[in-house]
């Protein structure tokens, strides 16, 4: 009779590291792999690649899908939630100078 030893693995990956088919991604999601397809031709997505081609998804690529599919379910469009992500990205790095012209005002 063989005796196996369990080792714990700890696998660690940020959430920008792609990770997930595009099938598992998909499940994560709820959405068709096609629809994944067509969003990032659309450019409101874009998968890293792996050295075969194929697309691996993140975190963060999941968390995007889901807040696509929450805004196309309220009623906007694509064009309506290509608009909205550009603006909450600009936001974001409005946010992000803010900040830093304050830490030199901090400074001087």
């Amino acid at each position: 009779m063989a005796t196996y030893r369990r080792h714990e693995v700890k696998a660690t990956f940020d959430d920008e590291q792609g990770v997930f088919m595009i099938s598992v991604a998909a499940e994560l999601a709820e959405m068709h792999p096609q629809t994944l397809r067509m969003y990032e031709t659309r450019g409101l997505i874009a998968p890293a690649r792996s050295p075969k081609n194929t697309r691996l998804y993140s975190r963060r690529d999941v968390e995007r899908l889901r807040r696509i599919q929450e805004m196309t379910a309220q009623g906007l469009n694509l064009v309506g939630v290509e608009t909205v992500l550009a603006l909450e990205e600009q936001v974001e790095k409005l946010k992000e100078r803010v900040r830093e012209l304050e830490r030199r005002g901090e400074e001087s």
